[in-house]
């Protein structure tokens, strides 16, 4: 009899060019052994140059996707990505209040082109209701300023960042520093506020990232789903990412996706 692959569910927006959002999410789970579900909060018409329109379902709609998969199938881990107005967030955050697995929480604020995915409105939600129900919180520097002010311009500026996420009640604060200028190396910090894990891995010089936010906390999901503790969930994931930017192709006229199947493909 064969055995069931951990259960992981993300809740997130599609991405008609199948580089990031509920497709990354999907293709990340299959790669890292875990069985993905989804909750599909927004629609998108994007490609390799950016972000054509974008549509949100209602909330019921987002709500009866969840309770369908929880109430039936169950899960061992969520994660959440773009979730578009503060109506979704409130909504979503409701439901994971209410779910005893880990959670990661990737705030998605814009795309990689810098299309606005998150509303104004909705980041005051983030805060008070989205991030207390993270397990890990997974914001880049961007997200970071956006969410709190903070503006990282050194490494050292990392330690600043996470506790200023912490304030707003996740268990855990990975700070990607990935938009750092550090050199060869992509820097993250992540804490729970008493332990300290600096994780750093080579710069690839590979303008194909796409997705990578999206990949690196679906990868999260998929070790906390497997059991493992946050901190080598975390390492894990980022060793994964760093292979899918290596990997990265060209795709379209702009900037191609990182490649989630280059373990298979190695």
């Amino acid at each position: 009899m064969t055995t069931r692959p951990p259960l992981v569910l993300t809740v997130a927006g599609s991405d008609s060019g199948g580089g990031a959002g509920i497709q990354a999410d999907l293709k990340t789970m299959l790669a890292l052994g875990v069985h993905g579900m989804s909750v599909l909060t927004a629609v998108t018409a994007q490609n390799s140059l950016g972000v054509r329109g974008a549509w949100e379902l209602p909330e019921e709609a987002v709500r009866a996707q969840y309770r369908a998969v929880v109430d039936d199938i169950g899960v061992q881990a969520v994660k959440t990505g773009m979730l578009a107005s503060a109506a979704l967030v409130e909504t979503v955050a409701e439901l994971l209040a209410g779910t005893h697995a880990p959670v990661v929480v990737d705030p998605v604020g814009v795309s990689k082109h810098g299309d606005p995915l998150l509303a104004a409105s909705a980041l005051e939600s983030v805060r008070r209701r989205l991030l207390p129900t993270a397990t890990v919180a997974t914001p880049n520097l961007d997200e970071v300023a956006q969410l709190t002010g903070v503006h990282v311009v050194y490494e050292s500026d990392m330690r600043t960042a996470a506790e200023a996420v912490l304030s707003y009640g996740p268990e855990w604060a990975l700070i990607k520093g990935g938009h750092l200028p550090t050199g060869t190396e992509a820097v993250d910090l992540l804490t729970d506020g008493t332990e300290e894990h600096w994780l750093r891995a080579p710069r690839h010089d590979n303008r194909h990232t796409h997705g990578t936010g999206c990949t690196l906390a679906s990868a999260i999901a998929a070790g906390l789903a497997r059991g493992h503790a946050v901190p080598e969930a975390v390492r894990e994931a980022k060793a994964y990412v760093t292979g899918a930017i290596a990997a990265g192709f060209s795709l379209g006229e702009g900037i191609g996706p990182v490649d989630h199947g280059w373990r298979l493909r190695r």
